[in-house]
This record gives C-alpha cells, structure tokens and sequence, in this order.
C-alpha cells in the first residue's frame, strides 16, 4: 500500500511504511530532494523547514502522514514561486550565505514571513525569522535580503 503527497506541485506516491516517518526523511531518503536539511532534530534550528500551504513547518518533528492533501513547498520548489525567485536572487544579490548549511531553511522562513506580511519591519522580519539559526552569524544580511525581496527585488 500506498499513499500520496503533493510535493512542489507535483503528486509523489510514497511507500505506506514511511507514513510514520517524520516528513524530512520522507522528501530527503524516499523522494530524493535532498535541500531540505538535517539540523538538529528538535524543530529547534529551522534547517528542516519546508512550507504547508504557505506555512513554515519543521519537517523533522512532523511525520508524513500530516501532509497528506497538503500542498508541501520544499527548497527546491521555491524557484517556481514569483516571491520565492525574489527571494533567491536577493539573497544572492544581498551576498547572504556563508557556508549555505541554514539558508533552505532561512529562505523557506523568509518566504512563509513575506506571505504573511508583504511589508514588514524590522521587528516583523525578527519574529518571522526566529526560529532558524546561523551559526555564521549572517543575520544583518538576510534582514537586507528580506527587505530586498520584500521591496520587489529594488535596493
């Protein structure tokens, strides 16, 4: 038996014995997309984070049978999104990643945050970023990123 998820758009059928594997084993060992991370497996650090419906979620901690009929966006999806290729290019543009291991994560949060808020301030970018760490430290990068994006991609 079984089931199907809805993964950047596309139907995957999934085998029913990882329906109670947590979602990131899920996208990274039985699908093959492997940008979604493994931090630290307590839904603490944000590398795992993927999208539901235009929600962050910390796919470490959810299994997979709490995505079924979702529309899941995982990194490798955000590209097809209008926002989430604004946001890519303004990450680059704001030459936010240093070793790169957070920035799926980091991207997916800032994508979930400029959903919710197309207009945010600092404080908004705070609170919408919290939950996803850098230990490189780029914060003020990202901040100019998602201000970069959230103003269409114009400085």
């Amino acid at each position: 038996m079984s089931y199907s998820l809805t993964v950047n758009g596309k139907q995957v059928t999934v085998d029913a014995g990882a329906i109670d594997m947590p979602l990131l084993w899920v996208l990274r060992d039985v699908i093959g997309l492997t940008g979604t991370k493994f931090g630290c497996g307590a839904g603490l650090c944000g590398a795992c984070s993927v999208l539901m419906g235009g929600e962050r979620f910390f796919s470490c901690q959810a299994p997979a049978r709490a995505f079924i009929g979702q529309p899941v966006t995982t990194i490798e999806g955000l590209r097809d999104d209008p926002l989430g290729k604004r946001l890519q290019d303004a990450w680059v543009e704001a030459d936010v990643v240093q070793c790169g291991y957070c920035q799926p994560g980091q991207l997916i949060a800032a994508a979930a945050l400029l959903k919710a808020n197309p207009a945010p301030d600092d404080e908004a970018i705070e609170a919408g970023m919290s939950g996803n760490l850098c230990r490189c430290g780029t914060y003020p990068r990202i901040r100019k990123a998602v201000k970069l994006a959230a103003a269409g991609g114009k400085a």
